[in-house]
């Protein structure tokens, strides 16, 4: 389970992102020398990532189907999000910021035996701390959940009054003490993600979570055919509400599992690769108290934009039943393009540019950066213009069936366009990251990331306030089921959306101080506005007139129609960061 994870050329040589050099052979090991970016690693990245995101999106299909924007998929999202944070304190970008640049320079120094004693040392003290949090989770789960989500605790009087079906509390205090074990595997598979990263092996780290996906999936099909079996017997009769309990809590095992299951598949090659590799909890290795100094800042940083997401949670759980889950839903469809795009060009970079942070070195570094920031746009530029412009047909495509009706899909595709304005400058932010994580500067981002939760916080918190009066039914009607949905989720959204232009502003500034002169791309990121502009408009026009196919059907042929377009006109207009996912383009990166 991947949430968004952590991201040479030589300088001046104006060597093209993804073009193989002579320097980026592969050992006689198999395993790929760090000298160099091979050929294809973001590819490698995006494409390990794409895999695990379509299986994403068939559970959320599969979720949206047996729950809608309703109470149940709300507990699942709580029950996820305290995992999910600890996940993201201890693993993912925290532990690739700290443990890659190391690990990446031991073995680019040739010190093998080294490398795998300090790779053993951190595996070591995270397994001891993982267990302690893993235990204090299922011991903790029901102030877990009061902290989590507030707003459930007065579910059991609300259900005593007959106002409510669902006491969500009580779920979810449960689904957390299934789930919370997950955290631990996880984190450890963020390590053996750090490790394959180093050695260049992008593409299982990034693929290992579709078993996480599936896992899920297959378990609550498995509890759905038994309980419709149960459905269809009048003696064993079951209200909606107990079916979709038994849903949630299969949904929650299966979760479990899938997460043992991603830590394992990549343990046979992560052993393969670790040379003198010894377990242990000693802060003595070499490396370890560095590691561990940097931690802290890192941790600190992803703890403040956990701590945006909490809030978001707070306050969306004293909303209507449904908030929750439409901003998970379109949380989904935010994140598939920064994980794409956005993090598959990070995480192939970092250890390249941990390799190059001598001051010799700048122009290089500037000048990959800037290649790299033009890469992602090329596709996070049309990405945001999709879905502003046919995000509707996306979201119904891939979730209105089942529970999942008209009014819902308005709400999560109006919670999509506010989360997209920020696109571009959250994806950017990643890469700029990355840089002062090479260069070990870790407080800084830190402290911007800090600086974002407060504004997202507050205008998030605003703009919530004033939305929640007004009704979806407005636009399409109320849900299938008879419930009301309010549009205070958008306002949360567009909060992030704010907080992402400001932590893109400040970090740029940063790396001014720093010497680094970064500038944006503007005038080509301007081409590329124009190119997916240009190319949506007809996709629109057409999409109207085909009001008789179903949402399925025109939501393929939009994509289709406009991802095909939009590529043509790149190469006719002779884009070059084309090239840097195609290999083939009419201009090169420079």
């Amino acid at each position: 389970m991947h949430e968004e994870s952590g991201f040479s050329d030589r300088p001046g040589g104006g060597v093209l992102i993804g073009e193989r050099t002579s320097a980026d052979r592969e050992g006689s090991d198999g395993s790929h020398s760090p000298s160099g970016a091979r050929s294809g690693d973001a590819h490698r990245v995006a494409l390990g990532i794409l895999s695990s995101r379509v299986f994403g999106l068939l559970r959320e299909s599969v979720l949206a189907y047996f729950f809608g924007a309703g109470p149940h998929a709300d507990v699942f999202r709580i029950a996820l999000r305290g995992p999910n944070l600890l996940q993201n304190l201890l693993g993912e970008q925290t532990l690739s910021a700290s443990f890659i640049p190391i690990y990446s320079r031991m073995i680019g120094a040739d010190r093998q035996e080294e490398a795998g004693r300090f790779a053993g040392a951190i595996l070591g003290l995270l397994m001891a701390t993982v267990s302690l949090v893993a235990l204090t989770g299922i011991l903790l789960a029901k102030p877990i959940v009061a902290i989590l989500a507030p707003g459930y605790l007065g579910d059991a009087a609300r259900v005593a009054a007959g106002l409510a079906e669902v006491d969500r509390y009580a779920l979810a205090v449960t689904a957390v003490r299934i789930v919370f074990p997950m955290t631990a595997v996880l984190v450890l598979s963020a390590w053996s993600l750090g490790v394959l990263n180093s050695h260049r092996r992008f593409f299982l780290a990034y693929f290992a979570p579709v078993l996480w996906n599936t896992s899920i999936i297959l378990a609550m099909w498995v509890a759905a055919s038994l309980g419709w079996q149960m459905l269809g017997e009048p003696q064993k009769a079951l209200s909606q509400t107990a079916f979709r309990d038994r849903l949630l809590m299969a949904a929650c095992v299966g979760a479990l599992i899938g997460g043992v299951l991603q830590f394992a598949v990549q343990l046979p090659l992560v052993f393969r690769l670790l040379k003198g590799f010894r377990l242990s909890l000693s802060t003595r290795v070499e490396g370890v108290t560095q590691a561990l100094a940097a931690f802290g800042p890192l941790a600190a940083g992803r703890g403040a934009v956990q701590l945006s997401g909490y809030l978001d949670l707070v306050l969306a759980s004293f909303l209507v039943p449904g908030a929750i889950a439409a901003l998970g839903w379109a949380q989904i469809l935010y994140l598939l393009p920064i994980a794409l795009f956005g993090v598959s060009v990070a995480a192939a970079e970092l250890p390249e540019l941990s390799l190059r942070t001598a001051p010799a070195d700048r122009a290089g570094l500037r000048q990959r950066l800037d290649a790299s920031i033009r890469q992602m746009a090329f596709l996070t530029v049309p990405t945001v213009v999709g879905y502003l412009a046919l995000g509707f047909y996306f979201v119904g495509g891939l979730f209105r069936r089942g529970s999942f009706g008209l009014a819902d899909n308005w709400l999560v595709y109006l919670v999509l366009a506010a989360y997209s304005l920020g696109l571009l400058a959250s994806s950017t932010s990643r890469l700029l990251n990355n840089v002062f994580y090479a260069l070990g500067q870790t407080r800084t981002p830190a402290r911007v990331a800090v600086q974002r939760v407060i504004l997202s916080g507050l205008t998030g918190g605003a703009l919530m306030v004033g939305l929640d009066r007004v009704p979806v039914s407005r636009i399409a009607g109320p849900a299938a089921d008879g419930r009301e949905l309010f549009m205070g989720a958008v306002g949360l959204a567009l909060g992030a959306s704010l907080g992402g232009f400001f932590e893109l502003w400040r970090l740029q500034a940063a790396l001014h101080r720093h010497e680094l002169g970064v500038r944006l791309p503007f005038r080509s990121v301007g081409r590329m506005f124009v190119a997916a502009t240009v190319t949506v408009a007809p996709v629109v026009l057409m999409l109207s007139m085909m009001t008789s196919l179903g949402i399925l059907s025109r939501a393929l042929i939009a994509l289709v129609a406009y991802v095909g377009l939009y590529l043509s006109v790149a190469w006719l207009v002779g884009l070059p960061e084309l090239g840097a996912w195609t290999g083939s383009s009419r201009k090169r990166l420079r």
